[in-house]
This record gives structure tokens, C-alpha cells and sequence, in this order.
């Protein structure tokens, strides 16, 4: 129904891609569906509203850029994109020793993120129910 509207909004997530990091962004995704209902519902004047609205302004802050767009037979596709904000580095993308990534840093963040599914297969185990 708005096809400009939609071109706007994809080349913004574009950005906000390369500008927010992945914390600020899921956060956002979580809050916007909120948003929007009190919006469509009329209320716009109320305080929970206002109190969205500031945490998306302080979203945005970062979020400037250029952005290339394709469209093509009702599609849209990023072909670029750059902006003075962005957190992507590519001395941290490489898996080398120049990339400042060690493979030895995850070990410590697997061991606690497993940790509950540990917990749970010893619980399991002692009731006698291995999957």
C-alpha cells in the first residue's frame, strides 16, 4: 500500500544495520510493535508513549548514512551502504591475529551459556529421563 514508505523504511534498517549494535536493536524491534498500537489506538498524548518515543530518539542517534538501494519487479535489495557512525571494523571481521578475534575468548562465553542445559541433563539423568 506504500511502496515509498517501505523503500524509506528498508534503506533505515539499512543503517541502523551497520550503526546500532545488536543489543539496541533487538530492543528496539521489541519496542516498536508497542508503538504502534498505541499509536493506531489514539494514544498519542500519553505517557507511555512519550517514554517509547525517548527511548527510539536515543536509538537514533548514531543512525546516519548513505545508503544504495535496488529495486527491482516490487523488490528491494541493499547494494550498499556507509556511514561515519558504523561499528562494523574490518581489522575485527578476520579470524587471523590481526583481527583482535581469539577463538580462545568464546570458551568462557560457551561454558556459561550452557550451563542451564547442564544443569538440566544432570536433573534429567537423575530422574531417568535422557533424551
Amino acid at each position: 500500500e506504500t511502496p515509498g514508505g517501505t523503500i524509506l523504511w528498508y534503506g533505515h534498517r539499512a543503517i541502523e544495520s551497520i550503526t546500532l549494535d545488536r543489543g539496541a536493536m533487538h530492543l528496539k524491534d521489541e519496542l516498536m510493535p508497542r508503538y504502534a498500537g498505541l499509536v493506531y489506538n489514539g494514544f498519542w498524548w500519553t505517557p507511555e508513549r512519550k517514554m517509547l518515543q525517548a527511548a527510539i530518539d536515543a536509538s537514533q542517534d548514531s543512525v546516519s548514512g548513505d545508503v544504495k538501494l535496488k529495486l527491482y519487479k516490487g523488490g528491494v535489495r541493499t547494494i550498499g551502504r556507509s556511514s561515519p557512525n558504523s561499528l562494523y571494523s574490518k581489522k575485527l571481521v578476520g579470524f587471523d591475529e590481526a583481527g583482535g578475534y581469539n577463538q580462545a575468548d568464546a570458551e568462557g562465553f560457551i561454558k556459561l551459556n550452557a550451563l542451564r542445559l547442564r544443569i538440566l541433563a544432570e536433573r534429567d539423568k537423575k530422574r531417568g529421563k535422557n533424551e
